[in-house]
């Protein structure tokens, strides 16, 4: 495809703890037992419509060598790397600043996160052209948004206008975005046909990100303008970040302009943002339970995801809803229905 893709892989997964670390987090993991890391299957997956030369790798610095290990065949150059973590924002903005500087505005950029599951991997890259096409032909910024299939509280939520939709509703006008709700809206949500979940993929003219960064996030957008007006230094580039706010291109830049537009992704996905997104879509055994490693031995017990140490030796007895998994000599274990309870738990321990 004549477009530029940025894969963002800065984060640290500490909500995958005690498998994921600052260390090594969960992009660089084989969490899906594919033989391959997820930041490899993202970058595999999109070299079958892109050219490897035009892929970007965002990272924070201290995953440089980790992502040349794991993509021996992106060149040095294309890996971006971040001298501190400061949110989506800032890394949209090193991307779409180093694409302007070696082709022209009119190019198009694809932002994906290094951690997705995408199951129908043709509809999925299929969407991505159809898109790639729309983003070239109407001056708007494009998001991918998945149908629900449950009233979901771990994600965000587009609203769509439904009478405002192009090429048989592949297309649809944004009227807003709603943060991840309380449950009892979010069967709301699914009922009225009006919602879709945040992919959290864009894809847009660099021109038209760089006009809504400079409307909406001028204080990011002139740091990196300044930035780029000269061959530049780590030390300046450390200087850009610490002035950034750390902050999400959702709330930065999606959520306040007005001329987003969202495409229908009818394929199955998940952000893996947690263990329970992991056990929605694994098989499971005739409990519903989630077995991985160790040598279990399970009584009357259901609805639990359990990953122990090949060595682990583990009675599991009259407990449902459980996420259990170990590694090294570090052990979680937590209501799988308080999972959102960690992050904060987790950063206090790290």
């Amino acid at each position: 495809m004549e477009a530029y893709l940025v894969i963002m892989a800065g984060g640290i997964g500490s909500r995958f703890w005690p498998l994921s670390e600052k260390s090594l987090p969960k992009q660089f993991l084989d969490i899906l037992r594919t033989n391959n890391s997820l930041i490899q299957n993202a970058f595999y997956r999109h070299l079958k419509i892109f050219d490897k030369e035009k892929v970007f790798v965002v990272t924070n610095q201290i995953y440089k060598d980790i992502v040349k290990e794991h993509l021996k065949e992106i060149k040095e150059e294309n890996i971006l790397c971040e001298p501190m973590r400061k949110n989506t924002a800032p890394c949209i903005a090193f991307a779409y600043k180093t694409i302007e500087k070696m082709d022209n505005e009119d190019a198009v950029m694809v932002v994906v996160p290094s951690d997705h599951y995408i199951e129908n991997e043709i509809l999925y890259l299929e969407t991505l052209k159809k898109g790639i096409k729309f983003v070239k032909e109407n001056d708007c910024l494009l998001t991918i948004g998945i149908e629900p299939t449950r009233p979901e509280t771990r994600y965000g939520y587009i609203q769509i206008d439904l009478n405002n939709k192009q090429e048989n509703v592949n297309f649809l006008k944004v009227k807003t975005f709603i943060e991840k709700p309380k449950r009892e809206l979010a069967e709301l949500f699914v009922k009225s046909n009006e919602f879709l979940w945040n992919s959290g993929i864009f894809l847009w003219k660099v021109r038209l990100i760089k006009e809504a960064y400079k409307k909406y996030a001028p204080e990011i957008f002139y740091l990196f303008e300044d930035l780029f007006s000269n061959e530049f230094n780590n030390e300046e580039l450390l200087y850009v970040y610490s002035e950034c706010p750390s902050i999400s291109v959702d709330y930065a830049i999606i959520e306040k302009a007005d001329n987003v537009w969202v495409i229908k992704g009818n394929f199955k996905w998940s952000d893996l943002g947690t263990w329970s997104s992991l056990f929605d879509f694994l098989p499971k055994d005739e409990n519903n339970n989630i077995i991985r490693g160790g040598k279990v031995l399970l009584n009357n017990s259901n609805n639990n995801y359990i990953q122990l140490n090949e060595k682990t030796i583990a009675i599991i007895n009259n407990v449902n809803n459980l996420i259990i998994v170990e590694k090294d000599n570090k052990l979680l274990i937590s209501d799988i229905t308080k999972e959102e309870e960690l992050r904060d738990i987790i950063s206090n321990l790290q």
